[in-house]
């Protein structure tokens, strides 16, 4: 980095002590800027940089709430609006017990610029709490979201900040949240949150849009090198809302998974994972994944070891951040890998991004491979401001045209910077300096 970056990127971290994530993120993007620094030096000169990372507002608050055994317990709920330069703020709610302010901040961080990229009028923010809801009944689940809500109405709007889902709040937490939401303001205001059922202003496709998104984004990689998804040969780390819906489409384009994981371990079926079985696990059972070997017998569950380990073409990772560390990427090296498309937020460490480069690999860095799910949600936005639905193929459709766009944009960026194929320094330069333009324009807020 320019000493000029690496002072900046010295106060954030002295500024935001003890949350490394944060931090890893902030230094992913200010390594890729210079060149864009030395054409535009007025940049530097307005602090676009160090405003860019201050969070416009950050909030965070108590969530009590009593368990089915009317046990009253205290969580910590969060918002981080981080960057409204493009729009109103935009970004997910995370229910994960790691959940802290700098893991909010990471994420916020980031979708700032995954947000610029979409080419879509929405900015960035990211919210959450420490609250689990696995193992929880759906009452107690409500109760939460309830209490949640009921804080954090007065902070979010259609105009003002559009919260979706994440890890852990899917459509029945975004449910009970719009339920609570509307109770309180005594309004029927369907663009205040994203990923809602479709019964009550929800869209099609997005559901699918983050896991679809990155296979789309993996397809123009392989044809941008002359290559296809036919036949290859792929491995998918998660069994989530994301992990299922990247397989659901790899198998679709003619690639077959072999192999995917939750936080116990991975399962390998060398006969390509049966997607309808491990829907029924994950989404109607909620069951562990090791179930998946009881109904098919030729499957192998592998306890306590990385999913990267399996020989592969093409991996997805789909789980959370920094679930490459250094030995899985070398890993993925020696077992014949080709491309790493991120479906999750940073689940590669800086040290496994350059041992990937090093040997070749293409690699996607989520911000613009894990997009797919915003630019939905920034249409369903869209379709909620004029009350209109589209139907499932024209929103795959609009998905797919978003993701290519995506990709031709980090692309570019990348050849007129003189970084061909980088798409990390693609990406991030090209959001940068869409978000940058807008703050300048905008003058000191």
């Amino acid at each position: 980095m320019p000493e000029t970056v690496e002072t900046v990127f010295a106060n954030v971290v002295k500024r935001n002590p003890g949350e490394p994530e944060f931090h890893q993120a902030v230094r992913e993007v200010l390594e890729s800027i210079g060149p864009a620094l030395a054409r535009q030096p007025e940049y530097a000169h307005a602090c676009v940089i160090e405003r860019i990372c201050e969070p416009e507002r950050q909030v965070i608050f108590r969530v009590p709430w009593e368990d089915d055994h009317g046990r009253v317990r205290v969580n910590r709920g969060f918002r981080v609006e981080f960057n409204s330069a493009l729009g109103p703020f935009k970004g997910g709610l995370r229910f994960h017990p790691s959940v802290y302010l700098g893991i909010v901040k990471f994420l916020g961080f980031e979708q700032i610029f995954k947000n610029a990229l979409t080419g879509l009028p929405i900015g960035g923010g990211k919210g959450g709490a420490d609250f689990d809801p696995k193992g929880r009944s759906d009452r107690e689940v409500m109760r939460f979201c309830q209490s949640f809500m009921t804080e954090l109405y007065r902070h979010i709007g259609a105009q003002t900040d559009v919260p979706a889902g994440d890890i852990g709040v899917g459509g029945r937490e975004i449910g009970y949240l719009f339920g609570q939401y509307k109770r309180i303001t005594n309004r029927y205001e369907s663009g205040v949150l994203t990923g809602k059922g479709l019964a009550y202003g929800g869209a099609q496709v997005r559901r699918e849009a983050t896991g679809y998104g990155a296979v789309f984004f993996a397809e123009e990689m392989l044809k941008q090198a002359g290559d296809s998804l036919d036949g290859k040969r792929v491995v998918v780390s998660g069994s989530g809302n994301v992990a299922i819906y990247a397989i659901e489409k790899v198998h679709q384009l003619g690639g077959t998974v072999v192999a995917c994981s939750d936080s116990d371990g991975y399962v390998l079926d060398e006969k390509g994972i049966d997607l309808a079985l491990l829907r029924e696990l994950k989404e109607e059972r909620r069951a562990r994944l090791d179930d998946y070997v009881r109904h098919v017998p030729h499957a192998v569950a592998v306890s306590g070891r990385t999913v990267w380990e399996v020989p592969c073409d093409l991996a997805l990772p789909c789980a959370t951040q920094n679930e490459i560390g250094g030995a899985e990427a070398a890993a993925l090296v020696a077992g014949g890998c080709v491309a790493v498309v991120e479906g999750a937020n940073m689940p590669t460490t800086p040290e496994a991004v350059r041992i990937l480069s090093r040997a070749g690999v293409r690699f996607a860095p989520g911000k613009a491979a894990n997009a797919g799910g915003v630019a939905v949600s920034a249409l369903e936005m869209q379709q909620n401001a004029s009350r209109d639905s589209w139907t499932f193929a024209q929103s795959e459709q609009r998905l797919r045209e978003t993701m290519r766009d995506i990709h031709a944009r980090c692309w570019a960026t990348a050849e007129e910077y003189g970084l061909p194929g980088d798409y990390v320094a693609g990406a991030n330069i090209n959001g940068f300096r869409r978000v940058a333009e807008a703050m300048l324009a905008h003058g000191l807020v």
